[in-house]
């Protein structure tokens, strides 16, 4: 069977054009129009990004990206409770795309009683209606998305927000070469025997053990993981470097009794201290020899913004494909949905 006839077969709400087209939610996200003038930047010392899954791993991929331009302390919270030292110069920026995720509605009404500086990020839902019965401004994402699939509409939207508070400098002229980016990407990856499908085509069978660089790569290896988990209906596991080497670096040496059938997955970027580079080479040489199997994903893009994104939208691809080679729906969430129902 062609891909193409898998894709027909198990992507019955056609993910795969979402996947193409993400581009044009970056497009959406920064033209989108909202009013933060309520809110004195001078006032704010503390960011805290809230929300769960597919809503706050924009807020993870946000710090990465703008590690070197924010300048107060940034959080990002996924729990029922607001970390305590919120409080009126903290910016919480609500993040929840469907409105109706019960930790982050949770934080929300937390978070009016603080007299946070609050912002919600939202299609709507509960969440919608406690901004607008409290005057909170809201950024309106765009509908018909699952959480998972929307990363272009919520992470550059809260991208915009920290913009249009004057909390960093404009992003516009590298937003708009990410846009470009995406767009050949997404055509690029989407053909017959591209790279993303090869590599998800050498994962199958296994599962991916994935590591990443601490506070520069660390959104794109727990992404990664994530969209394995829910896309392609399996166990991935993350870490990161140097902290891996203090711990998990030791339960590779029974690897070859463990019968795990994993494979490495190295997120690899230029811009890493020489002595994290050094620590990758190190342990995959050490992974090796106890029988690992390594796979590295770089990007050579001239920045280290859009190389960063590159990445994340090819562990995006990867895990698509992973799931539609091993013949499962990448829309379909069971567990997840039976939680939510009992819960309810």
């Amino acid at each position: 069977m062609q891909i193409k006839d898998f894709i027909s077969k198990y992507d019955p709400q056609n993910q795969f054009e979402v996947l193409i087209e993400t581009y044009k939610q970056v497009e959406y996200a920064w033209s989108n129009k909202f009013n933060l003038s309520s809110i004195n930047k001078n006032e704010i010392d503390s960011i805290i990004v809230t929300g769960l899954g597919g809503s706050a791993i924009s807020g993870d991929l946000l710090q990465n990206y703008l590690r070197e331009e924010l300048k107060v302390p940034y959080n990002v919270n996924r729990n029922y409770y607001l970390p305590a030292f919120a409080n009126e110069n903290t910016l919480l920026i609500v993040s929840s795309y469907s409105g109706n995720t019960e930790e982050t509605i949770e934080v929300l009404g937390q978070s009016i009683k603080k007299k946070c500086k609050i912002v919600a990020v939202t299609t709507g839902g509960k969440v919608g209606e406690i901004a607008e019965q409290n005057n909170i401004p809201i950024v309106k994402l765009k509908e018909g998305f699952q959480p998972r699939y929307s990363l272009g509409l919520s992470f550059f939207s809260l991208l915009k927000v920290v913009q249009s508070l004057g909390l960093i400098d404009n992003q516009t002229e590298i937003v708009n070469n990410i846009i470009s980016l995406w767009k050949e990407k997404g055509i690029e990856f989407s053909r017959n025997n591209s790279q993303a499908y090869n590599l998800a085509v050498s994962l199958a069978g296994f599962i991916p053990v994935i590591y990443s660089c601490s506070d520069l790569t660390s959104a794109v290896g727990y992404r990664f993981k994530c969209q394995v988990n829910e896309n392609s209906k399996l166990h991935a596991f993350h870490n990161s470097i140097p902290e891996m080497n203090h711990n998990e670096i030791i339960g590779w040496e029974s690897f070859a009794e463990s019968q795990l059938n994993a494979k490495i997955v190295n997120i690899i970027d230029e811009e890493y201290h020489s002595k994290i580079k050094e620590r990758f080479k190190i342990a995959s040489e050490l992974m090796k020899n106890d029988g690992g199997e390594i796979i590295s994903l770089e990007s050579k893009q001239p920045d280290f913004k859009l190389r960063l994104m590159e990445l994340i939208y090819l562990c995006d691809w990867i895990s698509y494909y992973l799931g539609i080679i091993r013949e499962k729906d990448p829309s379909e969430i069971e567990n997840i949905n039976i939680l939510k129902k009992r819960l309810s």
